[in-house]
């Protein structure tokens, strides 16, 4: 048995072709979906890139590894105390590490220990190769080559996995000029009219209308060719909208090289495939631009398909977290799952071709904004306990997915009973978890106490003069009064 998986940085799931979206975005995971399980609705139990891959790797919520932002204390795995062994937990029982104990011989093509200080996420990982020498953003023309050389070297062997990281859908969209535009001809998707675009132009954060490259619009210099200064047109939303589309595609056109690979080795029948993401992205969900700030559905809502010989195509739309993939892919391998594990295997479901699937699901941000979120039934109830200055979230909102899955109208104030069980069901998990985590502190209030989420610190008054410069004065007053100790920071 080998096991191929495909790791495609910030892809989020309405922009595959087998999801339904209107632009032929993605023909080789279409055809890998057509031939294996197409998971319709596996959310990121944490985001975005950090918090993901750990949770992803360690089995585990970030309330109970630690991880939930991308700097400070909440940006590592908590000790585990008196309880270590001398191997520690989080080292042998990872995902990789299960593989590894089996006999397989494992790797993983990345860049994302370097990117993120995650030297965790090679536990278990015989090779661990930054062969691109990068720190994140490698196209896939610079994946590639590593990859098709491992492949050409261990591909026809037995009981490997090996994992391949593309960044192509990750903004800054960085796809090659050359390539061109395979959607110039496209519309956007229909939902972001006009109207949108004007609501939104007004709204603050970064990553919003105006500044869709982080606070100011020339944040990292000269814009590259696929991604605008900013939203002031709906030439510049599609010329955003295609810079991402443009960016899957060049990933899809990577998975199809690496598909191709494994017929020309003649692995393909027993070679299991599974394609998925750390997170998604936001085109005008919340305000957001081009980035992943909020555990919402546009961040969370990520792509999981799985080949595996001896399992039938199927459609499952259950609703599980990526951590339920995870285990479904090493209970399938027929490898015993860590008891401390937070997912759950849905081998059985799989086997008899029902959806199975968690009653609720609680996501969480807390590198762009403090945030968790309850995704059941057919809502998101999202609890905010920093905005990340974007002075139009309120600290409680609900969102009926199924009929507004981007997330244009707050029903929190019209639903007052939902917003209460969506308060119930976090207040229940998080007890839970923390009673079963290594400490009593929830990683969340660390981030609060060392200044709020990582890329945000210290910006606030610099976007302070920015918004009223533009015309923006209302939010300006709206985050100084949040954020007072905040706004005053590089004043002092």
């Amino acid at each position: 048995m080998r096991l191929l998986y495909i790791d495609i940085d910030t892809l989020r799931f309405d922009h595959l072709g087998c999801a339904g979206y209107h632009r032929d975005t993605t023909p080789n995971i279409d055809e890998l979906a057509r031939g294996g399980v197409q998971f319709k609705n596996v959310y990121a139990s944490d985001v975005p890139c950090l918090p993901s891959r750990t949770a992803f790797i360690t089995g585990m919520f970030g309330i109970r590894n630690g991880v939930v932002n991308h700097g400070g204390l909440a940006a590592d795995l908590r000790p585990e105390g008196a309880e270590r062994n001398f191997f520690s937990r989080f080292s042998l029982r990872s995902w990789a590490s299960t593989f590894f104990l089996a006999g397989w011989h494992t790797a993983s093509i990345s860049s994302f220990p370097f990117r993120h200080g995650a030297s965790w996420w090679n536990n278990g990982f015989m090779e661990a190769m930054n062969l691109m020498r990068g720190f994140g953003g490698e196209r896939a023309d610079e994946v590639l080559p590593g990859a098709l050389d491992w492949l050409d070297r261990r591909g026809e062997e037995d009981n490997w996995l090996l994992h391949v990281h593309l960044w192509d859908p990750h903004t800054p969209y960085t796809t090659p000029d050359d390539y061109g535009n395979p959607f110039s001809s496209d519309p956007v998707p229909s939902w972001h009219t006009e109207a949108v675009r004007k609501r939104n132009w007004d709204l603050s954060g970064p990553h919003s209308a105006q500044e869709p490259w982080g606070f100011r619009p020339d944040e990292w210099g000269d814009p590259p060719v696929r991604q605008p200064w900013d939203a002031s047109s709906m030439e510049a939303v599609k010329q955003i909208f295609d810079g991402y589309d443009v960016g899957v595609k060049y990933a899809d056109d990577a998975v199809g090289v690496l598909m191709n690979k494994l017929t020309d080795l003649g692995v393909e029948d027993d070679t299991a495939v599974l394609i998925s993401s750390d997170h998604g992205e936001a085109f005008g969900e919340l305000g957001v631009y081009a980035d992943h700030q909020a555990a919402d559905e546009a961040t969370c809502h990520i792509p999981a398909v799985l080949y595996w010989p001896g399992i039938d195509s199927q459609v499952n739309e259950g609703l599980h977290y990526h951590l339920d993939v995870a285990a479904t892919v090493v209970d399938l391998a027929g490898m015993k799952i860590p008891q401390h594990w937070d997912g759950r295997s849905l081998v059985g479901n799989l086997q008899e071709k029902t959806s199975g699937g968690r009653e609720h699901l609680v996501l969480s941000q807390g590198a762009w904004s403090c945030q968790r979120s309850v995704r059941w039934g057919e809502h998101l109830y999202m609890r905010t306990w920093h905005d990340g200055y974007h002075g139009h979230w309120e600290d409680k909102m609900l969102f009926n997915i199924a009929q507004d899955p981007h997330e244009q109208n707050n029903l929190s104030n019209t639903e007052p009973m939902r917003v209460v069980e969506g308060d119930n069901i976090l207040q229940e998990w998080t007890d839970n978890n923390l009673s079963r985590s290594f400490s009593p502190c929830d990683p969340m209030e660390i981030v609060l106490d060392e200044g709020g989420p990582f890329h945000v610190r210290g910006k606030l008054p610099d976007y302070l003069q920015r918004l009223r410069a533009t015309g923006r004065s209302n939010w300006a007053e709206v985050l100084k009064q949040r954020h007072p100790k905040e706004a005053r920071q590089q004043q002092n």
